[in-house]
């Protein structure tokens, strides 16, 4: 996952995930293996609010950024998906660090180098 925009105004993941992707995604980092429904249950607690289907898409769109992946499990009651992580936190936060880096390389070299060698010091 690339992060495409970076808030400075946010803590930690959020600023490169929405609010509430990034809430699934700190639970998904705990738990490891989910269901949407075992992931609503923890936040409805949070954000009473919030809908099911709601979860379903923000997971959904999670596994389309390839933070999570899905697989189909059948059981009682049919056929459910069931979602995993694909990376852990330490190496999700190294990839937006060197993608940031990346970029501030690749439009504010002398600037960067500059800043990046008064902080070793």
């Amino acid at each position: 996952m690339e992060p495409h925009e970076f808030k400075l105004t946010e803590e930690g993941i959020r600023a490169v995930l929405p609010p509430l992707e990034a809430e699934i995604m700190e639970e998904m980092w705990k738990l490891k293996v989910a269901t949407a429904g075992q992931l609503y249950e923890i936040l409805k607690e949070r954000h009473p609010e919030i809908r099911r289907s709601t979860v379903s898409i923000l997971m959904n769109r999670l596994c389309e950024r390839g933070l999570l992946k899905r697989s189909v499990e059948t059981g009682r009651g049919g056929m459910r998906y069931v979602y995993s992580i694909t990376t852990t936190r330490e190496e999700f936060e190294e990839r937006v660090v060197k993608s940031i880096l990346d970029a501030l390389m690749n439009n504010f070299r002398e600037a960067t180098y500059a800043y990046l060698s008064k902080m070793k010091k």
